[in-house]
Parts: structure tokens; sequence; C-alpha cells
């Protein structure tokens, strides 16, 4: 077998088989398949695409690259969540929590932002003490002890994955949809979950710009599970503005426990409780997702959601105080409004200017090697549909280093559009893909 012959093969529109996409993910690991072999593979694949089948064998020999977490030892059925990721997507903060309290076991590996995103790792310790660094051992018994744990992810996870993306990034070979689902299944199959929810983001802020891209990429990860043996379920939601009002990482923990409180925003928590009905679903803890969602919204005003953050944070070393008393939480020095230069309608809000703005003010990693203010970043007053007065503030900046200010304000300032009449409602969440079909919601 050579790896001339299977890119060769992918580049005429053959269909591979399992045997020789293992040897390609192999012989990369290993060294004997060079960079140069990987990225004529990767553009076969953009060009040419791939099955269903190819995708699942694709996902699996990624997963089997490095360790693959064994949870067997956690009692129950493990449901993993993820999202592809936005701006003000504080959801795994409030969802871990909300499902555990339910009575679904969460063994939650999550990572660090860059760039615009933020990571649930860094805006976790925003909390003095929170270790998120944890052996295999400790992670097992905590969840099993109090029913969640969120950690780093291991060092030689999906090693593949790794090392295909960042010859992806410089390839022009990143928007690949067999490619993308394959990277993202194969971290969450490693990562030991008998079933995944997915949350695939579309719009401004989103990686997936246009809805069908977006239900393209929800089905080629559901059809990985039905593949692979995992029950998956993936919604497709709205992200042309930021989630919630805050951006920014001790910002988000504070929206994210006026949540747990029953006080968050209404779209934060309708996607939270989303995406929680079809966890508890698929964890065997509700027959239905209309039951799931009636268990989540008790949990939701009763406070058994925030005291399962409350555990989980002390579980995991940090101090607990900081959540019964978020204004403990660490704060900007200054906070600085954005005025609005007119009146009338929000029309839009370009949510990766407002991500990107945030990230200027330190609140997100422009390379790898930047520090974080955990403090820093954005919370908007004014959403889409929202109306607004010449002077009257769109948004309060959180501020360190006012060094960008400037630049920050004009990028945000550009960020907005205002004008009339009152804009149309846009659906929060598109539809729902599962292995009975796709439902669309509008």
């Amino acid at each position: 077998m050579r790896a001339y012959d299977i890119i060769y093969k992918k580049r005429m529109g053959e269909e591979l088989t399992p045997a020789e996409i293992a040897f390609l993910i192999d012989g990369f690991v290993t060294g004997a398949v060079p960079d140069y072999q990987m990225s004529a593979f990767a553009m076969a694949i953009c060009l040419q695409g791939m099955t269903a089948r190819e995708t699942a064998d694709l996902t699996m020999a990624m997963a089997r690259s490095g360790d693959i977490i064994d949870l067997s030892a956690i009692r129950g059925r493990k449901v993993d969540k993820h999202s592809t990721g936005g701006v003000g997507d504080k959801v795994s903060l409030v969802l871990v929590p909300l499902v555990a309290a339910c009575g679904a076991p969460v063994a939650k590996m999550s990572g660090r932002g860059l760039g615009h995103t933020g990571g649930t790792l860094d805006k976790l310790e925003s909390v003095p003490g929170m270790r998120i660094e944890r052996t295999s051992d400790e992670f097992i018994e905590q969840v099993n002890r109090i029913g969640c744990a969120v950690v780093g992810q291991s060092g030689n996870l999906v090693p593949a994955d790794k090392r295909l993306y960042a010859l992806r990034d410089v390839t022009a070979t990143v928007d690949s949809i067999p490619l993308i689902a394959s990277s993202i299944m194969s971290k969450k199959i490693a990562g030991g979950a008998d079933a995944i929810v997915l949350d695939v983001k579309t719009g401004s802020g989103a990686f997936m710009k246009t809805l069908d891209d977006a239900f393209r990429l929800a089905q080629a990860m559901v059809d990985i599970g039905r593949e692979t043996g995992r029950e998956v379920a993936a919604f497709v939601s709205e992200m042309d503005q930021p989630l919630g009002f805050a951006v920014g990482n001790a910002l988000e923990v504070a929206e994210a426990i006026e949540t747990l409180r029953g006080f968050g925003p209404k779209d934060l928590e309708d996607v939270c409780l989303a995406l929680g009905s079809q966890m508890l679903r698929l964890a065997g803890v509700a027959p239905d997702a209309e039951t799931a969602r009636k268990m989540l919204t008790r949990a939701l005003r009763n406070g058994a959601g925030l005291n399962k953050l409350i555990e989980l944070v002390e579980a995991q070393g940090g101090d607990p105080s900081y959540i019964r008393q978020p204004v403990k939480l660490p704060r900007a020095p200054k906070v600085v409004p954005l005025l609005a230069a007119a009146s009338g309608y929000v029309q839009s809000i370009e949510a990766l200017e407002i991500g990107v703005a945030a990230m200027m003010l330190g609140a997100g990693r422009e390379t790898k090697e930047s520090v974080l203010d955990l403090s820093v970043g954005v919370v908007l007053r004014k959403k889409v549909g929202d109306q607004v007065e010449e002077g009257e503030a769109l948004a309060d900046l959180h501020v360190g280093d006012d060094s960008r200010l400037a630049e920050v304000k004009q990028r945000l300032l550009a960020a907005y559009t205002i004008g009339a009449p009152e804009p149309p409602a846009h659906p929060l969440i598109y539809g729902l893909v599962t292995e009975a079909g796709i439902e669309r919601y509008a």
C-alpha cells in the first residue's frame, strides 16, 4: 500500500477502504507519510468529498491515533456536548451543572480560547483556585461523586487531528465538511462519550456562515455517530449576534450564574434548555425531550443547577464564595460606555466584530502566547430589535489597558447597524438533526 495511490484514488473521486484511510493516518502520525502528501490528501477530500462511511472511518482512525478515554467506571450513560464556537457562548457553564442536577453524569473535557472565541477553561479560571488538570482516576471519581467535572483535554488526545488541522490551516482546506466533522467527532469519541449533543452555530460570528452549510455539517456528524455506534443529536442555532449579553471571561461566568439563578438572558436560557433536553433524553434520564425540558426548568428555578455549579467549583479546588457572590469575580478598573451615533432600531450586530473587540481589550488570545485579562470584555446593552436613541449606550466596555480603546470603540460602532423600521424577529434555533432525520423549525 502506498500513500501516492490512495491520494490519487481520492483525487479521482473513488471511495477509499477503511484500511487505506487507516494507513494514511497511522503513517502521518508516525512520520512515514510526510506533510506534503497529507496536504494533498486533504485537498483531494476538499475537492471530491467523502461518503458517510469514509468520514466515519477517518474519524475513528484519528480517534485511535492517541489516547481513548475509558469512562466505563462512571455510572450511567455519559453524554457529551460540543459547540462549534461563537461569541458569548458560555453555554457549558450553565449546561454542565444543570444537566448533572437532573441526574445525568457529565464528564466534560474542554479547551481554551484562541482568537475571538472564548474557552470554557479560561472562563472557569476566573474563580481563584480552580484546577482544570485532573488525573483520569480523579476525573472519574469526581463525576461518580457529584455528577460532573470539567477538565482540560489530555495532551495525547487525537494527535492526528492536531497535526492535520495545522496543515489545513495553511493549505486552504479548513472549510471541508468531512474534515470539519471528523475533527470534531474524533475528539468527542476519544473523550469516551456514549452519546453526543452538538450545537452547530451559523451566522456572522460562526464558522459556518450559511444555514445550508450548518445543516450539512450537523448531518455529517449525526451520520458519523450512526456509523460508529454513538447516538448523536445536533442543533443548528443562530450566531449572527453574541449569545446573551456578556463577552469576556469573568463577565460570562457572572452571566452564567445569573442564568442558573433564573434571571439570565432568554436566548442563553433557551439554548441551554434545548441542548439539555436532548442530553437528558440520550442519557436515558428522561423518556422524551418535553419531559426533560420540564426537569431542567425545575432545576433552573429551584436552585439545583446553581448548587451543582458550587459543588463543581469546590470539588476542583475553586473558591465557591465567588459563585455565591459573583461580585467578587475579577473586575476591570474602568467601564466605558459605547454611545449610539444615531437613533432607530438595532438592525444587526456583527458578532465576529464584537468578539474581536473583546479580544483586543485582552479577553482573548491573539496568539497562543497571549496572556488573558480575565476581567475585561464587552457587555451589550442593546441587541437586534431593540430601540435606541442617539447618545444612548449600546454596550459597556470593561477595560484594563486602554491603549487600543479608540480602535475598539470604532470597531464596535461599525458592528452595529441602526435604522428603521423595526426588524423582523429571527429564530434562535433553526432545527434539530437526529438519526430520524432533519426537523427544521423555521
